[in-house]
């Protein structure tokens, strides 16, 4: 019987290579391959966080270059193609590591392949991390939840925005980007600015705290994270 290798998620943390697990480290220095998820030429934050915690001087490492696109025909397409390329590697009885930003289990793109290396019947794990919410609040020193209080998390382009405000307990708006003027303008709508708060590449050299949102300046970048806290005393919008 074929001894096939495993498929691992490896989650390295929102950016403080100091918040990477002991299993993460462990894992990616036993792991045959590593994977890294490659955007807009050579961006790798994810394997660039681990660097400094892991010796990567003899790992044989393969890219992973993902298309920045919301067309599902041609997404669906490109993580087919990544997803046939780590199976090589699996079918020859390789592990698989692949390195992801924050956790491996929260909007990733090691889960859609997950999925697929799967269903083709090769192992899967996951290794969990630090988010870049709960590092967030911890550099803003704010507390999440409370035991009643619900949290929601939502990514930036959620397509009710106003809808997801207004819900009771806190909000983590993630992966904000191009869409974080708009969201800004809807919390300000609701009057929430009071309420709400900033983090910018968590954990990076140019990372931006902001308690209020209201000193934003609209281009924090792709990796900013808000929380926006419940109302004084549960109030609503009228």
């Amino acid at each position: 019987m074929q001894n096939f290798g495993e498929f691992i998620g490896v989650s390295v943390g929102p950016g403080d290579p100091e918040l990477m697990t002991l299993k993460a480290c462990k894992v990616l220095t036993s792991c045959d391959v590593i994977a890294v998820p490659r955007t807009h030429g050579d961006l790798t934050l994810a394997l660039d966080i681990a660097k400094q915690q892991v010796d990567m001087s003899h790992k044989r490492i393969v890219y992973l270059d993902f298309l920045m696109t919301a067309d599902e025909d041609r997404l669906r397409e490109s993580h087919t193609a990544q997803a046939d390329g780590i199976c090589k590697f699996l079918a020859q009885g390789e592990s698989v590591a692949m390195v992801n930003l924050g956790d491996a289990s929260l909007y990733s793109t090691f889960s859609y392949l997950s999925e697929i290396v799967s269903a083709r019947g090769y192992r899967v794990e996951v290794v969990a991390g630090v988010t870049s919410f709960c590092a967030s609040a911890a550099q803003l020193a704010q507390s999440l939840t409370t035991m009643k209080q619900p949290l929601h998390i939502f990514p930036a382009s959620y397509r009710d925005m106003d809808k997801a405000l207004a819900m009771d307990g806190t909000k983590v708006i993630m992966k904000s980007g191009r869409a974080l003027s708009g969201v800004i303008d809807r919390i300000d709508a609701q009057g929430l600015h009071g309420q709400a708060s900033l983090v910018a590449n968590c954990g990076l050299p140019n990372q931006k705290v902001l308690h209020d949102v209201a000193e934003a300046t609209g281009d924090e970048g792709y990796f900013t994270t808000l929380l926006i806290g419940e109302r004084p005393n549960g109030e609503h919008p009228c």
